[in-house]
C-alpha cells in the first residue's frame, strides 16, 4: 500500500464514518425494545442496567486489543466487526430469556470492542492535521446510527412485532462487504521510527501520559449517569409517565440527532478553541440542560431535549481528539485505554442508575445524577497544565 497522502482525506474518513453508522445502528437496538424486553421478560430496572455491564465486559481486554491492532489484523478486526455485531444485536427480539439475551449483548461487545479499537487510529491516519475534524466525522457516523437506530427498531417491530428484529442481519453484512473491498489490502500500522524504540514498555507509555487518562476517565465518571439516563432509559422514563412508546421514540431520536450534530461540530471547534476550554463549556450545560428538562413535560421537553443531546454527545469527539493527539507512535494502544475507560467506567453506572430508579424513582435519581455532572468541570480544570504540556492543544 502506497504512504498515506498527507492532508485531510475527506473520501477515506467518511467510509469509515459511514460504516461506523451501520455498526452502531445495530449497539441502539436495545434501549428503545427496553419497555417490550421488560414486559416479555418480567425483569427489573436494575436487571436491565446489568445488561449493560455484561455487553461491556469485553471493554476490559481494550488494551489487549490495542496491542494487537498495532499489527495489520487491525484491517481484519475493522471488516468484519459490523457482521458480527449485526447477528448479535438482531436478535435480541427473539430472546426466550434473560440468560440467552445476555449472552448475546456480551457477543455485540466483543465485536464492537474490535471495532472501536483500531477505527480511531484510521481516522487519524487519513486526517492530517486535523484530528478533531476528522473524529467529529467519525463520531457524527456513530451518534446519527443512535438516532435512526431507534427509529429503524421501532419501525420493525411495528411491521414484524419484537421477535421480527433477526430480520434486520443483512445490512451488517453489506457494510462489512464494502470495507473488504475498500480496505482488504490496507495496512494501517504507522512506517517503522527510530523513536518508536525510545519509548519504553507499554506500561511506561501509560504513565507518561496518565493526565490524559485522568481527564477522560474522570470526565466519563462524572457524566455517565446523565448520558445513561437520557439515552438508555429515556423510553422507559417516559412512558412510565404516561407517554406513548412513539412520543418516547421521537424523543430519544431527538436528543440523538441533535447529539450527532454535537459529535459533528465539538471536535472541528475544539481544533480552534482547544479541548479544554471546549470540554469546560460542555460539562457547565449538559447538567444545567438536564435539570431544566426535569422540570418540563409535553412537547416542551423537545426544545430542551436538543441542545441537551447537543452537549451531551459533544465530549467523544473532543476526547477522542485528546487522546490522538498524544505523541506517541502507539495510537491504538492508547486509545484503546480510552476506550476501556469511556466504556468501563461510563456503563458501570447503568445497574446503579437502575437500582436508584427501583428504589427512589426516576426524576428524584435524574435529579442527582444532572448535580453529580458538575464534577466533570473540576476535572477539566485538575488536569489543563498537565494536558497542555503533553498535547500542546
Amino acid at each position: 500500500m502506497r504512504k498515506p497522502r498527507e492532508g485531510f482525506q475527506k473520501g477515506r474518513v467518511i467510509t469509515i464514518s459511514a460504516a461506523h453508522f451501520v455498526h452502531d445502528c445495530y449497539t441502539s437496538f436495545l434501549a428503545p425494545a427496553l419497555p417490550l424486553i421488560i414486559e416479555k421478560l418480567g425483569i427489573s430496572y436494575g436487571m436491565t442496567g446489568l445488561l449493560a455491564v455484561i455487553q461491556r465486559i469485553p471493554s476490559l481486554f481494550n488494551p489487549f486489543i490495542g496491542i494487537i491492532a498495532e499489527r495489520p489484523v487491525m484491517r481484519y478486526m475493522v471488516i468484519f466487526s459490523p457482521a458480527l455485531t449485526a447477528v448479535s444485536m438482531s436478535l435480541i427480539g427473539v430472546a426466550p430469556g434473560y440468560t440467552f439475551l445476555a449472552i448475546i449483548l456480551f457477543f455485540s461487545g466483543i465485536s464492537s470492542t474490535l471495532w472501536h479499537i483500531p477505527t480511531p487510529v484510521m481516522v487519524k491516519q487519513f486526517s492530517g492535521k486535523r484530528t478533531g475534524k476528522g473524529m467529529s466525522y467519525y463520531m457524527m457516523g456513530g451518534e446519527l446510527a443512535r438516532t435512526a437506530g431507534p427509529l429503524i427498531i421501532l419501525g420493525v417491530i411495528s411491521w414484524w412485532g419484537l421477535e421480527g428484529t433477526w430480520r434486520m442481519m443483512p445490512l451488517g453484512f453489506v457494510a462489512s462487504l464494502l470495507l473488504y473491498l475498500n480496505f482488504r489490502n490496507a495496512n494501517f500500522k504507522p512506517a517503522p521510527s527510530p523513536r518508536q524504540h525510545q519509548e519504553g514498555s507499554y506500561w511506561k507509555i501509560f504513565l507518561r501520559f496518565s493526565a490524559a487518562f485522568v481527564l477522560t476517565g474522570g470526565y466519563t465518571f462524572f457524566q455517565a449517569g446523565m448520558k445513561a439516563s437520557l439515552t438508555y432509559y429515556l423510553p422507559t422514563f417516559l412512558t412510565s409517565m404516561g407517554n406513548s412508546l412513539h412520543y418516547s421514540e421521537l424523543a430519544l431520536a431527538a436528543i440523538q440527532l441533535s447529539g450527532a450534530m454535537g459529535a459533528l461540530f465539538a471536535g472541528t471547534i475544539s481544533d480552534k478553541l482547544g479541548r479544554n476550554r471546549t470540554l469546560f463549556i460542555i460539562s457547565l450545560a449538559a447538567p444545567l440542560l438536564t435539570l431544566l428538562f426535569l422540570t418540563l413535560d409535553g412537547i416542551w421537553i423537545f426544545p430542551v431535549l436538543l441542545p441537551l443531546g447537543f452537549f451531551l454527545f459533544a465530549p467523544t469527539s473532543v476526547m477522542l481528539a485528546t487522546v490522538q493527539d498524544l505523541d506517541t507512535e502507539k495510537k491504538a494502544f492508547v486509545n484503546s485505554i480510552y476506550m476501556t475507560l469511556n466504556f468501563f467506567v461510563g456503563v458501570m453506572v447503568y445497574p446503579i442508575v437502575g437500582a436508584a430508579i427501583d428504589r427512589a424513582g426516576f426524576i428524584p435519581t435524574f435529579r442527582a445524577i444532572a448535580f453529580l455532572g458538575f464534577g466533570a468541570a473540576f476535572i477539566v480544570l485538575l488536569t489543563r497544565k498537565k494536558l497542555h504540556l503533553i498535547t500542546g492543544k
